[in-house]
């Protein structure tokens, strides 16, 4: 440890709370914090809870199935250090967010963060036959959702003097991926809507930040990893050739949640192997069959 410059702050006019030390090691301890990680059941979420519980926190999962998010909780909280509570809700309601948070703010007296994977597609396909009513459901989880639980989870976090958000997003948001329908289009407004919470945020010492996974070994993408041509695909399109688990998602969630990222906000991060660089897949092996040739150009 060194002592900062005299200097360091007197630019600044704002009152912040005062850090006399630079440091020279990360401080990623979350015993005695409290988090919320909606989508916890399965995927990211879940492997964002565990880390997190390993590490001490006491994390709120929620999630819409109850009986997996019941079973998923049991199995983070047998090994874990930190405790473990289960909310059933649907984050498209806004009534049902308001109440999942003010039970992860009661739990312990106050939130220290959200990591908000809750998300997904019903919509695949070419835009000239997308169901409009799956696509409305969709954009209204990823965008609405996301705006109910960042809207609910920062007023908590503002009165308790500050915290951290962390929004799940999608490579589909920057690099186009043909016939993914509603999808790429929702994740690019919630990246703005990150940005524009940060933006609004920062004064009262929430950060909000986001991250852009790549193709992640999860249960929703088996369908794509089962494609020969489509894993191929994806293979040539990723500068470090292997597929991304759940942990490289998990391992940058904490980060953005920690004290050693409390200058970091208003960031959309890749966690992709550097397939951003790149172009989006080609879905046409996968598809054809279904839409024909000339269907994924437009023709109905």
């Amino acid at each position: 440890l060194r002592e900062a410059p005299a200097h360091a702050s007197r630019s600044l006019s704002c009152e912040a709370p005062r850090r006399s030390w630079f440091y020279t090691g990360m401080h990623l301890s979350f015993s005695e914090r409290t988090y919320l990680v909606t989508g916890g059941g399965s995927g990211i979420g879940k492997g964002v809870a565990t880390g997190l519980a390993q590490a001490g926190a006491n994390v709120v999962i929620v999630g819409r199935n109850a009986d997996r998010l019941s079973a998923a909780a049991d199995e983070i909280g047998g090994g874990a250090t930190g405790r473990v509570l289960a909310r059933p809700a649907d984050v498209t309601d806004e009534d049902q967010v308001v109440g999942v948070i003010a039970a992860a703010t009661e739990w312990n007296g106050r939130l220290h963060g959200e990591v908000h994977c809750a998300g997904g597609s019903e919509t695949i396909g070419p835009i000239t036959q997308v169901d409009s009513a799956a696509w409305r459901r969709t954009v209204d989880l990823n965008v609405n959702g996301t705006m109910y639980v960042l809207k609910h989870s920062a007023r908590d976090m503002v009165r308790a003097g500050g915290g951290s958000f962390v929004g799940i997003s999608s490579i589909a948001a920057s690099n186009v991926h043909r016939w993914f329908g509603a999808y790429g289009v929702s994740k690019s407004a919630l990246d703005h809507l990150l940005m524009l919470a940060a933006d609004e945020l920062g004064p009262s010492w929430v950060r909000v930040n986001g991250i852009r996974p790549g193709l992640i070994r999860t249960d929703l993408v088996e369908v794509i990893l089962n494609s020969p041509e489509v894993a191929e695909d994806y293979r040539q399109c990723t500068p470090l050739p292997r597929i991304g688990e759940v942990g490289d998602v998990a391992n940058l969630a904490m980060f953005l949640l920690s004290d050693a990222a409390n200058w970091i906000t208003g960031q959309v991060i890749n966690v992709d192997g550097g397939h951003g660089l790149r172009r989006g897949p080609d879905m046409s092996a996968m598809l054809s069959p279904v839409f024909g040739e000339d269907g994924l150009r437009g023709v109905v």
